[in-house]
């Protein structure tokens, strides 16, 4: 990269920190100032979790606390990483939105948007939240189809055999990958698709947050587990026979609990939380003690045998483990 191109990205990080919190509404529309920090949603993640991302209005830092990748030291970087394009592409797209003129084309300063034709903030937030109901219903739309032309997975499926997992009510597309099907308010709205090597995506712009997969029927009155992923979720229910809620992830827990306890009122719910002991803040216990003190549940954790690998994080890992171990894995 020329330098002159490295000192244009430098002015225009400069001039976007002193528009920080208009281009911040913008890109992370469902955010909120706190102090001097942004905090929102990480648009860039599919678990999405509310609260999990903040950017410094005074210095243009930013990071993700659930994931020890994602962080950058301004505005530019930002935007490069949220639209995955490299950082001149940010960077000019940032210079063409504040009328800067910093980067020409032919010679020229490209034409600043007028500013009569500037939305508001409040229009950009109408406009993100109408594309944001519309993806929400194409991809419940496409769900619904998946779903209902898909077959009964496979146990033999290579997903569920590393696992150690049966494969339950799941389905499977024609490609062979594993479906979990996501539910809100009775409805299925989402699907996560896993493919053979454990890739896992959900349909885009789909429903996460508040959604949940299910094992087993949820009866008010009764025990329910609340999990974070779909295998997790499948060994609980192999153990106890009791109903389980999987919420696909850590920042989904409190939602999810929140859904299910409106939903049937008075459950006998129980937290059965990650233990990220590898991670800088254990995302994993901190989210699922919160979830479990929003909703007045109990919270369990997988208890670890000394000679366990620090690396295991779940239930699954541990039974997996045990079985390794020629034990058992009660």
């Amino acid at each position: 990269m020329a330098k002159s191109t490295v000192q244009k990205i430098q002015q225009v990080a400069i001039a976007a920190l002193k528009n920080a919190e208009m281009l911040l509404a913008e890109w992370l529309p469902d955010g909120v100032r706190q102090g001097s920090e942004w905090v929102a949603r990480n648009t860039a993640r599919a678990d999405q979790g509310k609260g999990s991302f903040g950017v410094s209005l005074t210095s243009g830092k930013w990071n993700d606390f659930a994931d020890s990748d994602a962080h950058g030291g301004d505005l530019v970087s930002l935007l490069s990483y949220l639209q995955g394009c490299r950082q001149v592409e940010a960077a000019m797209q940032i210079d063409q939105r504040l009328g800067l003129g910093i980067f020409q084309r032919n010679g020229e300063a490209q034409a600043s948007p007028p500013m009569a034709s500037t939305p508001t903030k409040s229009q950009l937030r109408q406009q993100v939240e109408a594309e944001r109901i519309a993806a929400l219903q194409k991809a419940a739309q496409l769900a619904k189809r998946l779903w209902q032309s898909a077959q009964p997975a496979c146990p033999g499926h290579a997903y569920l055999v590393e696992k150690g997992i049966s494969p339950y009510r799941l389905r499977q597309t024609p490609q062979g990958q594993i479906m979990v099907p996501l539910y809100a308010q009775g409805e299925l709205v989402n699907v996560q698709l896993i493919d053979a090597q454990g890739n896992k995506r959900f349909l885009k712009g789909g429903q996460v947050q508040g959604a949940y997969a299910p094992l087993g029927r949820v009866m008010p009155g009764k025990t329910l587990y609340v999990c974070e992923g779909w295998a997790t979720g499948a060994t609980i229910y192999a153990h106890t026979r009791e109903p389980v809620a999987c919420a696909m992830h850590a920042g989904n827990l409190e939602s999810v609990a929140r859904a299910l306890c409106e939903r049937y009122g008075h459950l006998e719910m129980v937290i059965a939380g990650d233990d990220d002991r590898a991670t800088p803040g254990n995302p994993g216990r901190t989210a699922a003690n919160a979830a479990a003190l929003a909703v007045g549940a109990l919270v369990l954790f997988p208890a670890w045998p000394k000679e366990a690998p620090h690396s295991l994080t779940d239930f699954n890992d541990l039974a997996r483990w045990y079985r390794q171990q020629g034990g058992h894995d009660e």
